[in-house]
């Protein structure tokens, strides 16, 4: 009889984000290597309480209530939420994974292990603490993260995180990490899903013109502010293009603000993302915090020469300068200068392309990913 593995997801497609991607695709790999999946999420969309997916992985949404324009989403403990758990607590369970750490929906997984006498993994997704752009709130939401963990702690649990620096973050709440279950791409089927959109094309772009793509949710922690900035001082350069995937709270800010060379496309779809990343000369991410960019492993999948800071898997991405350019901070004249050295030096931008692309092929794969997870489940239920 297969193994069945819940994985806890305190947020899930359609929303946008690493955490939400990390967990389709990890349910569909386990499928295809005998392991039943099952996703426990939040209902933020009002979509069915059970789906099963076209790989075989079931998908629970409980109810909620969206906090923070679902960013934040906490359960609403209704008749429906009760009956719903019940069905969920009673499945067979051999293994449970909690994607993250600092949501009310994580309690919901641990209590799940323990009425099955399972230890769970808890995968930590973050490299720093969460900002939502206020420096009051922040300070709240600082108090919350440290709140949270240490009642998590309280309970058998092994912590893995998404990279090197996921797993150092852990020890700033005294939590040493087990290690590195790292986030991945099947890339080939990535980049062979992109969609028939010209973008250069729809952007009215000359041939000669340079076009510098970012993909993912506006939020200040993904240097949004910065990139607007650095676009705004390459005015001068007309053949320096900006197009901005995603939608968020600064959406608002950025059509005020547009200093012209910018085009925001919005919420697009995976297929539409890939067809855009293929068309873009260079990727640019001047983010504050990840555990390990879908992202970069989106624009290496495209062949697409990133210049992104140096947080969480970068360096393992990008481990010297001949697979991209690191920032070393967040400063928008540097963003500027950098995309102005790749932008001069065609060939060097070939070479970086090509060798990001081999090595997110060789080295981040699912499979990979995947059999780490089960094995790591295995190791801290062996007794």
């Amino acid at each position: 009889m297969r193994k069945t593995l819940f994985i806890y997801s305190a947020n899930y497609l359609p929303n946008i984000g690493g955490v939400e991607k990390y967990t389709h695709n990890l349910a569909n790999q386990l499928e295809h290597l005998g392991v039943h999946a099952c996703v426990v999420t939040n209902n933020v969309f009002n979509l069915a309480e059970e789906e099963t997916l076209k790989s075989g992985a079931t998908v629970y949404r409980i109810p909620c209530h969206p906090l923070i324009g679902g960013r934040l989403p906490v359960p609403k403990r209704n008749l429906t939420f009760n009956k719903l758990l019940k069905r969920i607590y009673s499945q067979p369970t051999d293994y449970v994974v909690i994607n993250t750490r600092f949501y009310p929906h994580t309690f919901l997984g641990v209590k799940h292990a323990e009425n099955h006498n399972i230890k769970p993994i808890v995968i930590d997704h973050g490299s720093a603490y969460l900002t939502l752009g206020n420096p009051v709130i922040d300070i709240a939401v600082k108090a919350h993260e440290h709140m949270i963990t240490a009642l998590l702690k309280r309970h058998p649990i092994d912590f893995y995180g998404v990279s090197n620096e996921s797993v150092k973050w852990l020890k700033t709440f005294e939590i040493e990490g087990k290690g590195v279950l790292n986030n991945s791409i099947d890339a080939d089927n990535y980049y062979a899903s992109a969609s028939n959109r010209d973008f250069r094309n729809e952007l009215q772009l000359a041939d000669g013109d340079f076009l510098v793509s970012f993909t993912g949710r506006l939020i200040p922690e993904k240097g949004i502010n910065e990139l607007l900035d650095a676009a705004r001082q390459l005015r001068d350069r007309p053949n320096i293009k900006f197009a901005l995937a995603g939608d968020g709270p600064l959406m608002s800010m950025l059509e005020k603000n547009n200093p012209g060379n910018l085009t925001l496309l919005g919420k697009l779809p995976s297929e539409d993302i890939a067809a855009l990343l293929i068309s873009s000369d260079i990727f640019c991410l001047p983010t504050r915090s990840e555990g390990f960019s879908t992202s970069l492993l989106e624009a290496a999948a495209c062949y697409t020469t990133p210049i992104i800071t140096n947080v969480g898997g970068v360096p393992e991405m990008i481990p010297s300068k001949e697979y991209g350019v690191i920032l070393q901070s967040q400063s928008s004249t540097e963003i500027a200068e950098d995309i102005v050295s790749i932008q001069e030096n065609p060939e060097r931008n070939i070479i970086l392309a090509r060798n990001i692309g081999a090595r997110v092929r060789a080295e981040f794969s699912w499979q990979r990913t995947a059999e780490k997870v089960l094995q790591a489940c295995q190791k801290a239920n062996s007794r």
